[in-house]
């Protein structure tokens, strides 16, 4: 995982040069301040919570935004966390969620970015061979740097915070103090096209 994460951050820094030089003489970074997007972000997703929870996965995420203006959107994505845990206490999340997020230009190419909002998820969950699924609301709050290699495609890297507090007492009734709760951090890179 560490080694396809610096993989794709020396691609994403050597297109970044190679687009920089082909730009420098022109400065045409004009993109409509509003419009639809999409992108789609990979990275590692480490899983802290009680009992067995404890992993580290790779996460996956597509997205799909509207930018009001230069500083607000609005977004929204699919997130696949995939299988964390052990054979005896583990789970299989992913869910949608949707997002406001403040955008702060810094430079022509470089942005700050913050966004908030609520994540609707699915667990299967697998505790001592019972299985079952439960379905969660939570909140995240995550932020994170892009780079517009063009007007239009940009490259972006960013830290998620999800607190999905996972009720393993709804899940399997027949099991008492079994509540806990799991927070998913995300760590990712990803690219974003701005219609």
């Amino acid at each position: 995982m560490k080694k396809t994460l610096t993989t794709l951050a020396g691609i994403a820094a050597l297109s970044s040069l190679t687009s920089f030089g082909a730009h420098a003489q022109s400065n045409d970074m004009t993109a409509d301040d509003s419009g639809f997007y999409v992108g789609g972000n990979y990275g590692y997703l480490r899983v802290e919570g009680e009992d067995d929870f404890d992993d580290d996965k790779d996460v996956w995420q597509g997205l799909l935004g509207y930018k009001f203006n230069e500083y607000v959107a609005l977004e929204g994505s699919f997130i696949d966390f995939g299988d964390y845990g052990t054979d005896l206490a583990g789970g299989n999340t992913d869910g949608y969620t949707a997002a406001i997020k403040g955008i702060l230009p810094l430079t022509d190419r470089f942005s700050l970015y913050a966004k908030a909002g609520q994540l609707w998820s699915e667990t299967e969950y697998n505790l001592g061979g019972i299985s079952n699924e439960s379905d969660d609301e939570s909140l995240f709050v995550g932020a994170g740097l892009s780079y517009a290699i063009t007007a239009n495609f940009l490259v972006n890297a960013e830290y998620t915070v999800y607190d999905a507090e996972l009720d393993a007492e709804e899940a399997v009734d027949d099991i008492d103090d079994t509540n806990f709760e799991t927070d998913l951090k995300q760590a990712s890179i990803g690219v974003e096209y701005r219609f």
